[in-house]
């Protein structure tokens, strides 16, 4: 599977697209289905995604999986969720190493079980050379959890001494962050028709353009990908300025 070639005319892919995907339930609801039907559709629909966005020349594709607000789900559907993060950790780390898919996680992992832990570190450590596209997954994430375990680390550097306070300027505080050696995103993608950031990327996102989309995420295909990086491309990045 190689990157599609682009015509001299078309402007490249943003590299770094971010997306809250929304609606498993609410696609399921619609067809009488159990929740974990549309989470089983939403697996998909990842996978189409990944493919997809490795064809467009995107580098980095950076998915909300699961929401440290999450928990306080039924417990039911957090178990389903837990399960099927088990078995795509599992059964997708082959099709990736053939892709040049390499795997990221951000979050914290203490509150996830240990089996799941290690699934992670395996993953990562084998996908840790490929170059082509880097996916990265949310787990047990939110932006103010991030932001405060950055700023503990730091506060634990200064108090030891091994770091004056007045050396903590933005570079330095994005290192404490959890994507500290990925590129903030070009652009934020969310579904089903919400429009919030609902805790993701809140220090990543601050020049991100912003696409909402009715789409449910189950729904949500490589057409759907490439209307909204056409999007992107029609609005103009001023990063503050004039």
């Amino acid at each position: 599977m190689q990157p599609a070639p682009q015509s001299a005319a078309a402007p490249p892919s943003p590299a770094h697209v971010a997306v809250i995907m929304d609606g498993n339930g609410r696609w399921a609801k619609a067809r009488g289905l159990p929740r974990v039907a549309g989470h089983k559709r939403g697996a998909d629909a990842v996978r189409t995604i990944v493919e997809s966005c490795a064809e467009m020349g995107i580098r980095y594709l950076t998915l909300y999986a699961f929401s440290s607000e999450n928990w306080k789900r039924p417990a039911e559907e957090v178990d389903d969720l837990m399960g099927l993060l088990r078995i795509h950790l599992t059964t997708e780390i082959d099709r990736m190493s053939r892709n040049g898919v390499r795997l990221r996680f951000i979050g914290d992992r203490k509150r996830l079980a240990p089996d799941i832990v290690r699934l992670i570190g395996e993953a990562e450590a084998r996908t840790r050379d490929n170059r082509r596209l880097d996916l990265v997954l949310a787990i047990n994430y939110g932006g103010h959890d991030e932001i405060l375990r950055a700023a503990r680390r730091l506060a634990g550097e200064a108090a030891a001494g091994r770091l004056e306070p007045d050396e903590i300027d933005e570079a330095r505080f994005a290192a404490a962050l959890d994507t500290a050696e990925i590129p903030p995103p070009d652009l934020i993608i969310r579904t089903s028709g919400e429009q919030r950031l609902s805790n993701f990327l809140l220090w990543q996102a601050a020049y991100a353009e912003l696409i909402f989309t009715s789409v449910l995420w189950p729904d949500f295909n490589r057409q759907c990908l490439a209307d909204a990086v056409a999007e992107y491309h029609r609005r103009e990045r001023r990063y503050g300025g004039s």
